[in-house]
């Protein structure tokens, strides 16, 4: 998904667009082997979606068209955080529910479509070319023909290879530092199915999320999605993970689930068989911290700043960074990347702040635990108990976990006094 937008937003300001890809891409929604985590739930929060409709308009219409749900963030989410449910808000922000082949598969259609734009699948990237000091292209080797190298020149080359940090090797050659990280252990494991429950079991809900607690590092996601069915995740953080068998992994569920809901899925039918991702580390990179960066090169997306998953902010913030590489594109080329990272680092700010904080509330999760940290997760906590009974707090928090309010809305007078002075509701 980095790669697709990205490309969208280069379309605007390049003749032709070049996208290296390993895999041989499906001519129909499925999940591929590129894509590991595909199988598990994803969501496209509210700002998310905005962004992607102003790059491909009519796309919320065409998935809506194949059944993909449209949820009432506010309304049809039940969320469960710090222990405490948030009471229903109001009518507001919507976001869409596709499984992650659909969505991809959507975009990647849209993309192929646009002018210029070239799609060289089942290669390997081996590298870059320069010239005096510049990024001039890229080197490839197509999978099944001798693995000859070829090279594909270009003005911009924009890694989206994901986490695996293969910039930092390239610029390292050319004599660049590596730039600061931040890394936080998470050690998460997560294991999902298919399923279709029976008809309007959970009506009008259209899903279910429950974070961790200390003392207890697990998480679940109960998402509908297009096809009359239902995604069910479970996380177990810091070592603690979900088993693999069908009875075990049920027995797993029950610790998380509320009555109700693990009722319904006791109920239901299991459609798929489960499937397991692990990602060790949140991890973010800060580009925009170096003083020189290479000529010619933009890293994009996880590698950037690769997110625990548990908190869906993924593709919502790698939409983010391409609405800013358009915007510093159209400004012209001087210092594009010194510009660039800047504007991504803004994106990524408030996202890695909500989640590394939530991280750090658990005592179970390792790393350092500053005043202003311990604060933070303090009032986040108190945010969340008056959120379970206070609307005005619930749709505040809403508005913010949908990226379509700054965190520090969450500090505004009108919500802290609220907060502070107010009792929860469960």
């Amino acid at each position: 998904m980095g790669g697709l937008l990205a490309a969208r937003a280069l379309s605007e300001a390049f003749d032709r667009v070049t996208l290296l890809e390993r895999d041989e891409l499906p001519a129909e929604p499925r999940n591929r082997r590129g894509v590991p985590q595909g199988q598990h739930v994803h969501v496209l929060l509210p700002r998310g979606s905005e962004v992607l409709g102003s790059f491909f308009p009519g796309l919320a219409d065409e998935l809506g068209a194949a059944g993909v749900p449209l949820t009432q963030l506010a309304r049809q989410i039940r969320f469960v955080v710090s222990g405490h449910r948030l009471v229903r808000g109001h009518l507001g922000p919507t976001m869409l529910q596709p499984t992650r082949a659909t969505l991809e598969h959507a975009v990647r259609q849209r993309v192929a479509a646009l002018p210029g734009v070239e799609f060289v699948q089942g290669c390997d990237v081996t590298g870059l070319t320069t010239e005096g000091g510049r990024v001039t292209g890229a080197r490839f080797t197509r999978r099944g023909d001798g693995g000859q190298e070829e090279t594909v020149q270009a003005d911009l080359v924009v890694d989206a290879l994901g986490r695996s940090g293969r910039s930092l090797e390239w610029m390292s050659q050319q004599g660049y530092p590596r730039p600061p990280e931040e890394r936080i252990q998470v050690g998460i494991r997560y294991v999902s199915c298919m399923m279709r429950t029976p008809p309007d079991a959970l009506a009008p809900e259209q899903g279910i999320l429950v974070g961790p607690v200390p003392g207890r590092p697990r998480a679940m996601a109960f998402m509908a999605c297009e096809g009359d069915r239902w995604v069910l995740t479970v996380a177990g953080m810091a070592g603690d993970h979900p088993p693999t068998d069908p009875d075990a992994y049920l027995a797993f569920v029950e610790t998380i689930a509320p009555p109700d809901v693990h009722e319904v899925i006791t109920k239901s039918e299991r459609l798929s068989d489960l499937v397991t991702h692990t990602f060790p580390a949140s991890l973010r990179r800060h580009y925009e911290k170096l003083r020189a960066h290479p000529e010619g090169l933009l890293v994009f997306g996880d590698g950037l700043c690769s997110f625990n998953p548990i908190y869906g902010q993924g593709m919502t913030v790698a939409s983010l960074e391409a609405e800013a590489m358009r915007a510093c594109l159209a400004a012209g080329d001087h210092e594009l990347a010194r510009r660039f990272y800047r504007a991504a680092a803004k994106a990524i700010d408030p996202a890695w702040q909500l989640s590394a904080t939530g991280d750090l509330a658990l005592p179970e999760i390792k790393g350092p635990r500053p005043l202003a940290t311990r604060l933070i997760n303090r009032y986040v906590a108190r945010l969340h108990r008056v959120g379970s009974g206070d609307v005005a707090v619930a749709d505040a928090f809403w508005r913010v976990a949908g990226y379509l309010d700054p965190t520090p809305a969450l500090l505004r007078p009108s919500v802290a006094v609220r907060v502070l002075t107010r009792r929860g509701g469960d």
